[in-house]
């Protein structure tokens, strides 16, 4: 790269004031200054997008691996599937064979658990607690059963205007 040190940079800035003049110079300065800035930005602008194309790569190749596991989980899950319905079929066949050949009672009766009842919502206002006071008595209190909002509560409490 360019390597621009102070004593470069001083004969420039001597150059610069000589042919562009003192009156133009400080304009002329803002000028570039902005125009540097801008490439900087552009160049910032891309190297943030080849980022973030190399990153969707990644994120793509992880996706195609992330996959490929699952697909193979689920093959080894059917084929361990299908060889327990072969073993469940043979054991059921023989079971079925000694129960009709000899004693009944060889055969053993599963039992399956009974199912969960299921669930029903309580009342309609079931988060509503009933409180201890009656309702009479916290209305001679003072107790506030119903929230004001803020411009509620200026507008309720606001002076009246004395004619």
């Amino acid at each position: 790269m360019i390597d621009l040190g102070i004593s470069k940079l001083a004969m420039i800035g001597a150059v610069a004031l000589i042919v562009i003049g003192p009156e133009k110079l400080p304009r002329v300065a803002r000028t570039v200054g902005t125009l540097i800035g801008k490439a900087q930005r552009y160049v910032n602008d891309v190297k943030a997008e080849v980022n973030r194309s190399m990153e969707l790569d990644e994120l793509k190749k992880m996706k195609e691996t992330v996959e490929s596991a699952a697909k193979d989980v689920s093959q080894s899950v059917q084929s361990s599937a299908s060889d327990f319905e072969k073993s469940w079929a043979e054991a059921t066949s023989e079971a079925s064979a000694e129960g009709h050949g000899g004693d009944a009672s060889a055969v053993e009766q599963i039992s399956l658990p009974e199912p969960v009842p299921e669930y029903h919502r309580p009342n309609k206002n079931w988060r509503v607690k009933q409180g201890a006071l009656p309702n009479w008595y916290k209305a001679r209190l003072g107790v506030r059963s119903k929230a004001l909002s803020g411009a509620a509560r200026v507008a309720r409490f606001r002076p009246t205007k004395f004619n």
